[in-house]
């Protein structure tokens, strides 16, 4: 009885979180049109800019060429039942021919079609489908006993920009100190179509403590970092992105942000649930008690945050007059 009382109580939690946030979305979307509206929901964290529109692939800057000796990338997408977005992930990657890359899916034994679309794929990456403990458990297994020097992790409804791998390849090759990179995103919706954008300023360490506003769609880092600080927690299930992050942080290496489109993050109904919202509100707030050593209020996270986000506008009106180009 008290098992069942307390299963009821969380799904009562749940809903209520849900309820508060959809409230405030309703909220920000009333006030859109003025000011505070922009200063409550940044660009960067707003995701419907525009009606949806094709993503015009060729907009883009070109793919570098790609120097000799490319550092090996391993990058790893975790898969649970998204075979219709899967498809789209994996063309994302292969597509970019790189030349000394290990690709691999790790399928949480998927009911959905999946398998039949892995094994139609044949030898263009490596994959297995087995049951995992989340989605944290399954970076790390596809991880597990691999060779390369720099890593990433495209979820299955995401996918890379044309040129990307080279790009962030030839960064770390220019630039050996660096050891994590990011860049600008795109948003898309479940039909592919572009529905945003999110122009980023420079990397800022301080505003990093408060809140992630790193996307980690177009995240890269080097194998020392991971060799470092140990793989993703597999006790967070949706703020473990942004737990890595502080980490690598705290240890001392170096981020930058790439002046780059990187990758389109995609927007569809199943990320709207009650009990992954819950879960994240209690995840970033053990993220902050851990970094900061007290539990911010919103007004001191929004005070912390502030300068950050008005660069943050600063860059998204200028990439929309015009007056930047990536």
């Amino acid at each position: 009885m008290d098992e069942e009382f307390r299963q009821r109580l969380e799904q009562l939690e749940n809903r209520v979180a849900l309820l508060e946030r959809n409230q405030d979305l309703i909220a920000a979307g009333q006030r859109r049109s003025s000011l505070r509206s922009l200063w409550r929901r940044p660009p960067m964290w707003t995701f419907e800019q525009y009606p949806p529109r094709l993503l015009n692939l060729t907009a883009f800057l070109p793919a570098p060429a790609i120097h000799s000796g490319a550092p090996r990338i391993a990058m790893v997408t975790p898969s649970y039942n998204h075979a219709q977005y899967l498809g789209a992930t994996i063309d994302s990657i292969v597509s970019q021919n790189y030349p000394d890359l290990y690709y691999h899916v790790q399928d949480g034994a998927s009911i959905d079609g999946t398998l039949d679309l892995l094994k139609s794929r044949g030898d263009s990456l490596s994959w297995s489908s087995v049951p995992d403990k989340g989605q944290s458990s399954a970076i790390n297994l596809g991880f597990a006993g691999v060779e390369s020097e720099i890593m990433a992790y495209l979820n299955s409804d995401d996918i890379l920009l044309p040129g990307t791998l080279a790009y962030v390849a030839n960064y770390f090759i220019a630039h050996p100190h660096v050891d994590v990179v990011y860049g600008h995103r795109i948003f898309i919706d479940r039909e592919g179509l572009e529905v945003g954008r999110a122009v980023l300023p420079p990397h800022d360490g301080k505003a990093l403590r408060y809140a992630d506003y790193i996307p980690q769609e177009t995240m890269f880092w080097r194998k020392r970092v991971w060799d470092s600080i140990g793989p993703i927690d597999e006790s967070l299930h949706y703020a473990m992105d942004w737990d890595f992050i502080l980490r690598a942080q705290a240890a001392g290496f170096k981020f930058a942000r790439l002046p780059r489109f990187l990758a389109c993050f995609r927007i569809h109904d199943a990320q709207k649930t009650a009990s992954t919202y819950a879960v994240g509100v209690r995840e970033m707030g053990i993220l902050r008690r851990r970094g900061l050593g007290f539990d911010p209020t919103q007004m001191q996270i929004r005070r912390a945050i502030a300068p950050y986000l008005a660069k943050q506008l600063a860059y998204h009106y200028a990439y929309k007059l015009g007056m930047l180009r990536y």
